[in-house]
């Protein structure tokens, strides 16, 4: 019965609303029902979603079956200034029958029931979000996968959409052991912490505030907020353990040895994921980055101990998209934002990035990275035909979208370029890039020569490649796990190992390309099975 009155909805739609003519799309169709009630800010409101997702290459029209997902949601609104526009983004829970979060695979991604609606309102690109967390995957690091849509809410239809995992600890997302309440001993206490720098204005919440301010010449704070768990469900002794970890951190940075390697900053630190978080940062020269939506998450010691940065977050004004401290320029580092808009007020970026730089080894090892990543994910070939592939898959959906909503050729802040049309916002998006890449070529920090190794400290061999069926991965780290993933990134087979060198079986996997994981050390292989 349920499925049917989304039907009705569907079709009610597209006979009454005059303004949009949806019927079919290339893309998934997300349909929501809140049986009329408008969605708060919060707390949550009950609801029912289906999906059509007819596969690759398929039309969806919006009388088929939901195939992809159907049933009960909880969903609010999201977002801090986003939440002016008139194309609202959602947060959303999949519920059972019984109103109790329910994990479910949406897109063959791993099971979970916290999922986000992204409008990509003020981006009219409308995938600076989906290239970013495309490429922080592409670097071995977790980053929310994503699946463009369009979306009909109560029968109106309200855009392209993209659907997203929302950052959490759990099996599939960050990939560090959750934190139990009761986890307030020897290794449980050492791991499982999400937290962050942002705004408050989404009703975040201060755990913490650094004994050092933030980078001259800005003399503002930097205050910290818990994430996962948040500082309302955590333990006192854990807040107290992560407080203590951040500020002996901070400590080491600040001191005149930081750079010794045993006595300095880097032992506290997954230096990589620092490099690789600077790297996109610098790249999308994000107005935002280090000082809002600046996620940081911490291994148990048994993972290996260290503060990753990361998961990238919020990049919808990065890549050229910001008209204000210089947000808009291809030219500047983006860690000498407090020297552009700086001050004594808050939302300043953090002493520590221009620190680590301060340190030989660190600027050498970002430049051989860059280096290193500009042959390959980061070449202007890789980038320019990725964003080519978005805007074809996005062409049609987006002349919808801007029916819907016409804001081509209108400014929307905080817009850097206002195009006439898509493809103009996509030839944009694409010079700014070759412009920025060859900016940081020309003036990256440090040197790399053939001596120098990358930053990891893992080279790893793997023997045969291609295989027909199992070979053999030499030069692991610690104990962890390994993850192979197909070309969409999807997670379809996991090992635990337990030393430098293990025999994996890929026997049963079709022939292909597929790509080896050890996220927490940065290990990110291409395997070809034949």
């Amino acid at each position: 019965m349920r499925i049917s009155i989304l039907l009705v909805i569907l079709i009610v739609h597209f006979y009454s609303n005059a303004q949009v003519n949806f019927s079919s799309s290339s893309l998934p169709i997300v349909v929501i029902d809140t049986y009329g009630v408008n969605i708060p800010d919060e707390p949550k409101i009950d609801g029912l979603m289906g999906i059509i997702n007819n596969g690759p290459g398929q039309i969806n029209q919006v009388t088929d079956a939901f195939n992809e997902f159907y049933g009960q949601i909880a969903i609010e609104k999201r977002g801090s200034s986003s939440n002016s526009f008139p194309q609202k983004s959602y947060g959303l829970e999949t519920r059972g029958p019984d109103s109790v979060n329910y994990n479910v695979s949406l897109f063959n991604w791993p099971s979970d029931n916290d999922w986000i609606l992204y409008a990509p309102y003020t981006d009219k690109a409308l995938m600076r979000n989906v290239l970013t967390y495309k490429l922080g995957n592409e670097l071995g690091r977790w980053a929310p996968r994503t699946q463009f849509c369009e979306v009909v809410l109560n029968g109106n239809y309200i855009g392209v959409y993209v659907l997203m995992e929302r950052i959490k600890t759990n099996p599939g997302r960050v990939q560090i052991n959750p934190l139990h309440y009761e986890d307030t001993l020897d290794n449980h206490l050492t791991g499982g912490y999400i937290l962050k720098v942002d705004k408050t204005t989404s009703g975040g919440i201060i755990a913490w505030t650094s004994p050092y301010p933030c980078q001259t010449p800005g003399t503002g704070p930097i205050r910290f907020q818990l994430h996962d768990p948040e500082i309302d469900t955590i333990h006192p002794l854990q807040k107290a353990y992560i407080q203590d970890y951040i500020t002996d951190w901070e400590v080491a940075l600040k001191s005149n040895n930081f750079t010794d390697p045993n006595t300095g900053y880097k032992p506290y630190i997954d230096v990589g994921s620092f490099i690789d978080f600077f790297l996109i940062n610098e790249l999308s020269k994000n107005v935002d980055g280090y000082r809002i939506s600046t996620f940081l998450h911490k291994q148990r010691f048994s993972e290996g101990g260290k503060l990753v940065a990361g998961p990238l977050w919020d990049f919808n004004i990065a890549w050229g998209n910001a008209n204000y401290c210089q947000g808009g320029s291809t030219a500047g580092w983006e860690i000498n934002f407090n020297s552009v808009c700086g001050g004594g007020g808050e939302l300043q970026n953090p002493f520590w990035w221009n620190r680590m730089l301060q340190d030989p080894l660190f600027a050498n090892e970002v430049n051989c990275r860059w280096t290193t990543l500009r042959q390959s994910t980061l070449h202007n070939d890789t980038l320019i035909h990725y964003i080519d592939s978005l805007a074809l898959q996005l062409a049609e959906p987006a002349s919808r979208h801007y029916q819907k909503w016409p804001i081509l050729g209108n400014y929307v802040w905080p817009n850097n370029f206002i195009g006439q049309t898509f493809q103009e916002e996509i030839n944009y998006l694409k010079s700014w890039i070759i412009q920025r890449t060859a900016w940081m070529d020309a003036n990256m920090f440090g040197t790399c020569n053939a001596n120098q190794q990358e930053f990891s400290p893992y080279p790893i061999t793997i023997q045969p490649n291609p295989t027909t069926g199992a070979f053999q991965l030499t030069g692991l780290p610690n104990e962890g796990q390994i993850f192979i993933l197909d070309l969409s990134g999807k997670i379809i087979m996991e090992q635990k190992y337990s030393s430098p060198s293990n025999l994996i079986n890929i026997e049963e996997l079709k022939r292909g390309i597929y790509f080896i994981s050890v996220p927490n050390f940065g290990i990110y292989e291409k395997i070809i099975k034949e």
